[in-house]
């Protein structure tokens, strides 16, 4: 078993342990699933692909470790007016 922190934001910020897929399976090299396309009956082109999870990992094992708190109300404050990639700079003059 191969243990990682990660960060979700859903339902609630929390850091959670979960398990990876082992690097060296030689069933799926490492991603964790093994793809499967599948192509139109009728066509015979591709249609998509499916992918079966990997015995080497399981993805619903993971361990809450420690839920993030958050900001309150009042101290969240957003301008509607204000630029989302930051301060507006402008190269005009001012008059």
């Amino acid at each position: 078993m191969r243990l990682r922190i990660q960060r979700t934001a859903f339902p609630r910020k929390t850091l959670i342990l979960t398990d990876t897929p082992r690097p060296d399976c030689p069933d799926c090299d490492g991603v964790g699933a093994i793809e499967y396309p599948y192509g139109d009956y009728d066509t015979g082109e591709y249609a998509g692909s499916n992918w079966d999870p990997c015995t080497c990992w399981h993805e619903a094992r993971r361990w809450l470790l420690l839920p993030l708190p958050s900001l309150p109300r009042w101290l969240r404050r957003r301008r509607r007016d204000a630029d989302p990639w930051g301060p507006g700079y402008s190269d005009e003059p001012p008059f």
